[in-house]
């Protein structure tokens, strides 16, 4: 159980650290939200596997914030992209 912990420790950061260098190299602003989005699901992934290895379901709770965080922060920019008006675009 332990290697399969460690593996999917290995596999997380791996995914995280793909999705960072999306973040910083993609080509719009909305490639670069999908990645951060992505870097909270991975970070909720984590969260929960660290919750299983060390048998404390208390990161549970914290992994369920912060996907409702994560889910509100790309809704809102969805609703700012459709809208058309940016609100740190004001002048």
């Amino acid at each position: 159980m332990n290697i399969l912990i460690n593996v999917t420790f290995g596999l997380l950061i791996l995914a995280m650290f793909i999705a960072f260098v999306r973040l910083v190299i993609g080509p719009s602003l909305p490639a670069r939200v999908v990645a951060l989005d992505m870097m909270t699901v991975l970070a909720v992934g984590i969260i929960a596997v660290y919750s299983v290895a060390t048998k404390q379901p208390l990161f549970l709770d914290v992994a369920i914030v912060l996907a409702l965080i994560g889910f509100l922060g790309t809704v809102a920019f969805a609703h700012f992209v459709e809208k058309g008006d940016l609100p740190w675009r004001k002048v």
